[in-house]
């Protein structure tokens, strides 16, 4: 017996699990109707989600800006790929956002969601380690690389109060589990809205380990 699947979320389903406003559902649509387009010659998402992009990717962003602390004022998102979840938390309204993201056809693709989706941000169309290092509030990612690879990627964007959202799957805790030599943090994992075995994981106070000796 096949497992069951749950029907597409369609963009009414997706504004009454967000409340977002009709104009901002216009944005979005917008920025889903675009990556359809150029899905068909670009691979900017997984083809067999392209019939649930607004559970898969634009709920899957959205539920981001719950851990967004008040008074937040600027965020780094690496790897942006297809702009997720960076550019989707950009058009709901956090700011000050730039978008790492070193392949130059993806980067042609963000320049113009931006463009219709009539959103500020900054793009840099280089690898992270190219990127000035400068302190954000937050740094977020998905589907980038394993922790360990991850948070040097992201250590030149993280000052004292910088908080870390990274959408992680099944083996977020061993991941976890090979930085604790490496580093001190404090994490705490979340129930993913939009995958059974996914987490919303935030780190806070991320720093490297001191050694002694």
């Amino acid at each position: 017996m096949s497992a069951h699947r749950e029907a597409p979320l369609d963009t009414a389903g997706f504004a009454t699990l967000t409340g977002v406003s009709r104009e901002t559902l216009a944005r979005l649509e917008a920025y889903a109707d675009l990556l359809r387009r150029w899905s068909g010659t670009i691979n900017l998402v997984g083809r067999d989600t392209l019939d649930d992009l607004w559970r898969r990717h634009f709920l899957d962003s959205a539920q981001l800006l719950e851990y967004v602390p008040p008074g937040a004022a600027s965020l780094v998102d690496l790897g942006s790929g297809a702009g997720f979840p960076g550019l989707v938390l950009a058009v709901l309204g956090v700011p000050g956002v730039e978008l790492i993201e070193a392949d130059s056809r993806k980067v042609s693709f963000l320049r113009e969601a931006a463009r219709v989706t009539d959103t500020r941000i900054a793009i840099h169309a280089r690898r992270s380690e190219a990127v000035p290092a400068h302190p954000v509030d937050l740094v977020t990612a998905r589907a980038c690389a394993p922790l360990d690879r991850l948070l040097p990627l992201a250590e030149r964007f993280i000052g004292s109060d910088t908080r870390c959202l990274f959408l992680k799957g099944a083996r977020v805790e061993e991941e976890l589990t090979a930085l604790r030599e490496a580093w001190t943090m404090a994490a705490s994992c979340h129930r993913s809205r939009t995958d059974p075995r996914g987490v919303v994981l935030i780190l806070d106070r991320v720093a490297r380990e001191l050694r002694r000796g």
